[in-house]
């Protein structure tokens, strides 16, 4: 009688400690769910705020410049990025090599707003 009582308590432990692990990975994955939802509304802000300013910053340059166009301006913006990036990816000693591509029509700042825009760079 006695082991089949030991038995039968043993059988309602292991049940508990399925249920307990049962928990603790809904748990995680429920907060690794809002921390994803939570990192994705942040990057979102992140983009608005940057449009925001990409917006402001080729208002005031426009005005300040006569006869300078938006496009001329955010091409002149995306390029600086574009060394910006090229700059910090040879910092960080990780890259050895950075191919872009181009072609012998049209202007170098359109061949550098093209690669960047069709996502032709990439980084080795």
């Amino acid at each position: 009688m006695n082991d089949i009582n030991a038995a039968q308590r043993l059988r309602v432990a292991a049940l508990e400690k399925a249920e307990a692990a049962k928990v603790r990975v809904v748990k995680s994955a429920e907060a690794d769910a809002e921390a994803k939802y939570l990192h994705g509304s942040g990057v979102a802000r992140q983009r608005q705020a940057i449009v925001a300013g990409l917006r402001e910053s080729v208002r005031e340059f426009s005005s300040s410049i006569p006869g300078i166009q938006s496009r001329d301006v955010l091409e002149l913006m995306l390029v600086t990025q574009y060394f910006d990036l090229l700059r910090d990816i040879g910092s960080t000693g990780k890259c050895s090599t950075v191919f872009t591509g181009s072609d012998e029509k049209g202007s170098a700042v359109a061949d550098l707003r093209r690669a960047i825009m069709e996502g032709q760079t990439m980084q080795r």
